[in-house]
């Protein structure tokens, strides 16, 4: 890892960090309380997936090898990018945002599906990539879909209005699932290939 990577994955990793902390803040003044603000926090991919970033970039930025693993950076970069990309095509605009949480809208659904495919594509170590790896990278959104389905059903309440049970029912729930499945999947292939290609132009 050299000077120059660990800096830029700290500087990503302080973007998400700070959408963290400003989510957290406007959470915490609309819930009561802090440890409310976490728990609803926590519904919603978008979190998740920012908080992986924050942690293995902050990990990367220190200099921890296991952090620059080729899979694990395989994994937070999709991961982002299908936030980015489901963001862009789903969810923009349903929502009227202002102060601290439009702040924190465009830094974790905007700022960093952006940043973290630039990082990996100028720092990321090449050739560690294999075809098995899109399927272990979909273990997170599937475990994801299945928690946010509980926890959905317990509370009444859903994260996304395209997993919305109780309103679309199983099928339609199923296959909305589904197409984004498929869509990440493919998407992780793009990236398994773009690393082999890069490896076989570095030599």
């Amino acid at each position: 890892m050299s000077n120059s990577a660990r800096a830029a994955g700290g500087a990503v990793a302080l973007v998400a960090w700070i959408g963290l902390a400003v989510q957290w803040r406007a959470s915490t003044e609309l819930a009561g309380s802090a440890a409310m603000a976490v728990w609803i926090m926590l519904r919603f991919f978008t979190i998740i997936a920012n908080l992986i970033v924050a942690v293995v970039l902050s990990g990367f930025a220190l200099g921890r090898q296991h952090f620059a693993a080729p899979r694990l950076l395989g994994a937070i970069t999709l991961a982002i990018l299908l936030v980015g990309v489901v963001y862009a095509l789903l969810l923009r605009g349903l929502l009227e945002l202002s102060g601290g949480a439009q702040l924190a809208d465009v830094l974790l659904h905007k700022v960093t599906p952006i940043l973290v495919p630039l990082f990996w594509l100028a720092f990321a170590p090449r050739g560690g990539l294999t075809f098995r790896d899109p399927w272990i990278w979909a273990i997170l959104p599937l475990a994801y879909f299945a928690y946010a389905l509980a926890r959905g059903t317990m509370e009444g309440r859903y994260a996304y209005p395209f997993m919305d049970l109780a309103k679309l029912g199983w099928a339609q729930t199923v296959i909305n699932a589904a197409l984004i499945a498929l869509g990440f999947v493919a998407t992780g292939y793009v990236l398994v290939c773009l690393d082999g290609m890069m490896a076989r132009s570095r030599k």
